[in-house]
Order: structure tokens, then C-alpha cells, then sequence
């Protein structure tokens, strides 16, 4: 019987600590465009949260609004608010590092 790689992969992300390690195998993973379509993804996720409207989003990312629509309906079967806190952490972090410099 063999084992389902994204198991696999699902299981060694939740054992890494090391959050540059899990970069670079993203990297070897994934395009540019794999990396940026999961940005948009939770960027989605986030604007959706806040209220913003999905042909709104769809204008201010760039994206169809069928990927919106998409990301809408993930919403709706998922759970992602852990993922939106600490999306949003550290984007709080990053804009705090900015106005420090």
C-alpha cells in the first residue's frame, strides 16, 4: 500500500518549526504563480471578511471574479479564521516594522 504524498506533505508541515525550511520547500513546490494564486487566496479570504465586495476585490486584485466566487465558497465549507489571524498578525507586523524604520 503506498502512502498519498499530500498526506505526507500535509504531515512533515505540521512537524517543521522552521518556517524558513517550509519556505524553501514551497519554493521547490510551487511556481511563482502557484505562490502568488495562494496569496490572492487569502487576500480574498481576508477582503471577503472584512465586507468588501467581491467585484471589489476582483478590481483590486486583479483576478476573475469567478476566483473570488471561488474563494467565497471555500469560505463557507472552511474554517479559516486562524489563518486570517495570523494573516493579519503579521501583516500588522510588517506595517509596524515599516513605520519604525
Amino acid at each position: 500500500m503506498s502512502t498519498n504524498p499530500y498526506h505526507s506533505l500535509l504531515t512533515h508541515l505540521a512537524n517543521c518549526s522552521d518556517s524558513t525550511a517550509i519556505e524553501l520547500l514551497f519554493s521547490a513546490l510551487l511556481t511563482d504563480k502557484e505562490q502568488q494564486e495562494i496569496a490572492n487566496r487569502i487576500r480574498i479570504f481576508d477582503l471577503l471578511e472584512r465586507g468588501v465586495t467581491q467585484r471589489e476585490i476582483s478590481e483590486q486584485l486583479g483576478v476573475g471574479i469567478a476566483t473570488v466566487s471561488r474563494g467565497a465558497k471555500a469560505m463557507q465549507v472552511h474554517d479559516v479564521s486562524a489563518l486570517l489571524k495570523t494573516h493579519r498578525e503579521n501583516t500588522s507586523i510588517k506595517s509596524t516594522s515599516i513605520k519604525d524604520t
